[in-house]
């Protein structure tokens, strides 16, 4: 299994954000700079709902732009399920994927938090190319 180092803090962060928006579903990003630092930039659900997330596209793109002019890039997108486990639905793989099959976000993570039990709630992180899912192992660092 591909692993990638991700920040103790961060999971932290977006399990915290889960938990802040709990019963519904949160979504954000997280920007990585050039010298590997991780950001996490907590996103709106316009949809306001527990079964699914919408960015604002205004906000998505205002949030691109400040990651990637200090010379970072998008690392991941995260949300949380509020009562399934941490891992993709037919739902996010769609949205993660254009109609001609091709991945919306090429060599962008997947995280998701699941707040399924909400005593013990973590986060797991995926690749989804193409509409395909991958499990990476996220290693703390």
């Amino acid at each position: 299994m591909k692993k990638i180092h991700v920040q103790i803090e961060i999971i932290n962060e977006m399990i915290n954000h889960s938990i802040d928006e709990n019963p519904n579903e949160c979504c954000g990003l997280i920007g990585i700079n050039s010298n590997q630092a991780q950001n996490v930039f907590k996103m709106s659900n316009i949809d306001k709902s527990p079964y699914r997330y919408r960015m604002d596209p205004k906000e998505l793109l205002d949030t691109l732009t400040e990651i990637e002019s200090d010379g970072g890039k998008l690392y991941a997108i995260y949300h949380s399920h509020t009562h399934s486990e941490a891992y993709p639905s037919a739902t996010d793989v769609r949205i993660a994927t254009w109609p001609d099959g091709t991945s919306v976000w090429p060599n962008v993570y997947y995280f998701l938090v699941t707040l399924q039990d909400l005593n013990k709630p973590y986060a797991r992180a995926f690749e989804i190319n193409d509409g395909e899912i991958l499990e990476v192992e996220i290693v703390n660092s």
